[in-house]
C-alpha cells in the first residue's frame, strides 16, 4: 500500500524568535518512504534538524526580525504492509525487577500524565483484578474510550490526563495522555506517539483530517500500539515522534507568541506514486 502524506501549516509570529517541530517521519518508518520528504520553509529559512533523547527529528528554525509568518509545508509517499495494528492478546506485563532503566522514565509522572494523583488509586480500584498483559491495557482503552467523549470544540492545549478524567471530554491527546497514565499507575510502562492517521479500511468520518495521537505499551519485550480514542486496529499509521507526553513532541513549538493562521494535514491512500502530488 502507498500512501500520500503531507501538511500546510501556516503560523504567524514575532519575530526574532526559534521555532522547534516534530515535522518528519520518524526514523523507525524512514525506510518506508520512496523518496526523501519534500519539505519547504517560507520564507526560505535555514532549517537544522537533530536527534532528540527519543530518536525524533526535531527541526529548528531561526526567525529572524521583520519576519511576520513562516508556512511550513511538506508532502512524502510512504510504503505501508496495509495490515492493522497487531493484536497480541498473550503478551505479557512485566515485573518491575525485569525493565531495564531506560524503561522507568515512562512509569513516572509527566506534564500530561499525573501518575502521582487521584488516578493512582482509580486505577488499582478498576483494574487490579484485571488479568495483567494485553488484557489489562486493553481494559484501560475501554474504559477511556468510554469515559471521554470526542469533542474538538473541546480541544485545550494544556488539558492533563487527571483534568481530561474529571471533565470527560477532549480530543486524541486526551484520551492518549488518560490511557498513559492508568497504564503507568498499573506499573505498565506507556509512551505517547503522535503521526498520520488517515480514514484507510474505515468509513470516511466527517471531521477535518488532522494529524492523530495514540499511545505504545511495552508488553512480551516490545512496544505495543493501542489507540484509546479509536479502540479498534486501524491500518495506516505513520509515526512522526514519540515521548513521555504532548511535551516531548509537539508538532510546531514556537518561543514566544504566534498564532495559528493554516492547518491541513493529507494522508490518502493512492493506487500510483503519481497520484495525489500536492500542486
Amino acid at each position: 500500500m502507498l500512501i500520500r502524506i503531507g501538511y500546510d501549516i501556516e503560523l504567524a509570529l514575532t519575530g526574532p524568535t526559534t521555532l522547534l517541530g516534530a515535522l518528519h517521519v520518524h526514523p523507525s518508518r524512514a525506510h518506508d518512504l520512496q523518496a526523501p520528504e519534500a519539505f519547504t520553509v517560507d520564507p526560505p529559512l535555514p532549517a537544522q534538524t537533530y536527534q532528540d533523547d527519543f530518536d525524533n527529528t526535531i527541526t529548528r528554525i531561526d526567525v529572524p526580525a521583520g519576519v511576520a509568518g513562516v508556512r511550513l509545508r511538506s508532502h512524502a509517499l510512504v510504503a505501508d504492509s496495509g495490515q492493522p495494528d497487531p493484536v497480541l492478546p498473550g503478551a505479557r506485563q512485566h515485573a518491575l525487577h525485569e525493565l531495564s532503566p531506560a524503561l522507568f522514565r515512562f512509569l513516572l509522572p509527566s506534564r500530561y500524565c499525573e501518575v502521582d494523583s487521584a488516578l493512582m488509586a482509580f486505577a488499582w480500584e478498576r483494574f487490579g483484578n484485571v488479568p495483567e498483559g494485553w488484557a489489562r491495557v486493553q481494559a484501560i482503552c475501554d474504559y477511556v474510550h468510554g469515559h471521554l467523549r470526542f469533542d474538538y470544540l473541546q480541544a485545550r492545549a494544556n488539558r492533563t490526563a487527571l483534568e481530561g478524567w474529571r471533565e470527560g471530554v477532549g480530543v486524541c491527546r486526551d484520551f492518549a495522555h488518560l490511557a498513559v497514565a492508568l497504564c503507568r499507575c498499573m506499573n505498565i510502562p506507556a509512551r505517547y506517539a503522535t503521526g498520520y492517521l488517515g480514514d484507510i479500511g474505515i468509513a470516511p468520518l466527517p471531521d477535518p483530517m488532522d494529524f492523530s495521537a495514540w499511545f505504545e505499551a511495552w508488553l512480551d519485550g516490545g512496544w505495543r500500539t493501542f489507540d484509546a480514542r479509536h479502540n479498534v486496529p486501524r491500518i495506516g499509521r505513520v509515526v512522526m515522534a514519540r515521548g513521555r507526553d504532548a511535551t516531548d513532541v509537539p508538532i510546531t513549538m514556537v518561543f514566544g507568541w504566534s498564532a495559528l493562521r493554516r492547518f491541513e494535514v493529507t494522508t490518502q491512500e493512492v493506487s500510483r506514486p503519481g497520484d495525489a502530488v500536492p500542486s
